[in-house]
């Protein structure tokens, strides 16, 4: 059994490695052991800039907003403080002042 871990891509046990790369001998798979993985990156959740969000994290709303039920949009230039990151086409929970309790795509907003 190998100290090391398993080809990601075909999940051999007979991965060694070679400078500061791992290598599986039955894909002929490399990779880098300290690098996330694909998986890992696509679990992140970015803003529109490409910026990697984390729960607590402050935001500012980049477009005008329409929210049902309401009279007038949430503004572009509004601050959202300590955001919290859930699953969904809505992935950000927070709490805008005069809206209360609210759900934004990460798409629609930059980080503070």
């Amino acid at each position: 059994m190998s100290e090391f871990p398993p080809c990601p891509k075909c999940s051999s046990e007979f991965t060694y490695p070679m400078d500061s790369l791992l290598v599986c001998p039955e894909c002929f798979h490399e990779w880098n052991p300290d690098m996330p993985t694909d998986e890992e990156l696509a679990a992140q959740i970015k803003d529109s800039n490409g910026n990697v969000l984390q729960d607590g994290d402050d935001v500012v709303v980049i477009k005008d907003l329409p929210v049902k039920g309401a009279p007038k949009p949430v503004k572009a230039g509004t601050k959202v403080k300590n955001i919290r990151l859930t699953d969904g086409d809505h992935n950000i929970d927070c709490k805008i002042d005069g809206f209360g309790q609210m759900a934004l795509k990460s798409e629609f907003v930059r980080k503070a």
